[in-house]
């Protein structure tokens, strides 16, 4: 009940949880010429960037020869959604130190504003990747709806592990740097540039097969996603089962540790 309640204050403040949403929103792209429109720009832009990059310039997988461009597409949206709402989320508590010793509310709104505000790149990520998915994949014509409850569940994965590490880095300041250091081997570690199946040695290395799709969390909901966007087939029962635990999962972890360190915030902070 405990954890419902963190998550249902969202709603029981919505008022105050549109405020802090729309003051990081106008913060992250204040003095900009274009204002709250690189909202839907900047997501835009990044992926445009992740395509030069990696499928352009150094192409690390051969899929479906001249359609690499659109394997690697489905599996960014996810991938920037987690690095940037963690990136983002991490140190917000510290950066409201001031409103949080001033006034009493709830505190998980804050880090969770913050995702909030990157679930709207994340939307457009995903909108934009649907659309090219539509024109290119005919299969995928049947499928792509999928890919909203899929994009709810991951979203809810994000929102729980970042509610943790935010109030982890409250207390102890080194999360921050740690998570720093262990998002690029990630990204190289989850299959955004390559697919599983392709990887060399795989089938001699069956438990390193294993780590990368199953311990490493953020691969099921991103094969899932892929699934439906890039192949135009069902996702695989077993990663759609481990997605939506996951997010059971993440979510009441995300509670369990804000509730564990509430009390010590705002005096940390």
């Amino acid at each position: 009940m405990r954890a419902v309640s963190i998550y249902a204050d969202v709603f029981r403040h919505r008022e105050l949880f549109a405020s802090l949403f729309r003051r990081d929103l106008r913060a992250k792209y204040r003095g900009s010429v274009l204002g709250l429109a690189w909202s839907l720009l900047h997501p835009l832009v990044l992926m445009g960037v992740y395509l030069l990059v990696f499928s352009l310039l150094w192409r690390v997988a051969s899929v479906g020869s001249s359609d690499y461009w659109l394997f690697l597409l489905c599996g960014l949206p996810a991938w920037v959604f987690f690095a940037t709402a963690m990136q983002g989320s991490a140190p917000s508590l510290l950066e409201n130190a001031n409103l949080i010793r001033k006034v009493r509310f709830p505190r998980q709104l804050v880090p969770l504003s913050v995702v909030a505000t990157n679930l709207v790149g994340f939307a457009v990520m995903l909108g934009f990747v649907v659309l090219l998915s539509l024109v290119r994949i005919p299969e995928a014509r049947d499928t792509v709806l999928l890919s909203i409850p899929l994009g709810a569940l991951f979203a809810c994965i994000v929102a729980g592990t970042t509610l943790a590490t935010a109030s982890l880095n409250a207390l102890y300041r080194d999360v921050e740097h740690i998570l720093a250091a262990l998002l690029l081997p990630w990204f190289f570690l989850t299959p955004i540039l390559y697919s599983l199946e392709d990887l060399p040695g795989v089938d001699d290395y069956p438990a390193a097969e294993f780590v990368l799709h199953w311990v490493n969390f953020l691969t099921p909901p991103v094969e899932a996603l892929r699934a439906v966007l890039f192949e135009g087939v069902a996702p695989a029962t077993a990663d759609t089962v481990y997605t939506a635990v996951a997010a059971v999962v993440a979510l009441a972890l995300g509670a369990f540790v804000f509730s564990r360190s509430d009390d010590r915030i705002a005096v940390e902070v």
